[in-house]
């Protein structure tokens, strides 16, 4: 393992931990109080805010904000220009003072680009989110979401291919759907 990488345009506040072998790429800004894992990869124009915490392996791309109120596990892929929002009703004239929304981004999760999570949803393990779509609701574990709203259209692998109606993928691994908006793996 090696320290992290930090280009010298990028701007990272006092009272920051950045896990070894993390890069943060051109013109990034990383606030005080966040907690970064290892072996991540911040593109470029990446803000994350104060107190954020970012697990391991994340791939964040260029022109994201990760807000305060927003977790992210371990392994979340986060196209580029995707957002995020931390209040559910902002107004200017009425700031709430670190009063945030939370959203959990859960492990292995991608998000494509340009799309929106609203704050306050969480999104599920393994969840794939369609570029342009704009997240509402909890997204359940494998989940395939796509349109604004985003609405589940399918079922992912963990891998990331696409299910068919047998929830076997071609990468070996096989699924069950346990309700409506809820699979699992099996073992």
């Amino acid at each position: 393992m090696s320290e992290a990488f930090v280009h010298e345009s990028s701007y990272v506040d006092d009272d920051v931990v950045i896990g070894e072998d993390t890069k943060v790429w051109h013109f990034c800004h990383i606030q005080r109080g966040a907690r970064i894992g290892k072996k991540c990869s911040f593109g470029q124009n990446v803000n994350i805010g104060n107190n954020v915490h970012i697990g391991n392996g994340v791939r964040i791309q260029n022109n994201v904000s990760v807000y305060e109120g927003v977790e992210i596990e371990d392994n979340v892929f986060c196209g580029p220009s995707c957002v995020f929002t931390n209040v559910t009703t902002p107004r200017a004239h009425f700031p709430v003072h670190g009063v945030y929304a939370k959203t959990l981004i859960k492990e292995g999760a991608s998000l494509g680009a340009n799309c929106t999570v609203v704050c306050g949803h969480n999104v599920g393990r393994s969840a794939l989110v369609a570029a342009g779509a704009v997240v509402t609701r909890d997204v359940p574990d494998y989940a395939l979401m796509a349109g604004v709203p985003a609405r589940r259209i399918g079922w992912v692998c963990e891998c990331g291919k696409r299910l068919d109606d047998s929830l076997t993928c071609s990468c070996g691994r096989r699924y069950r759907q346990i309700s409506d908006n809820e699979l699992e793996q099996l073992k």
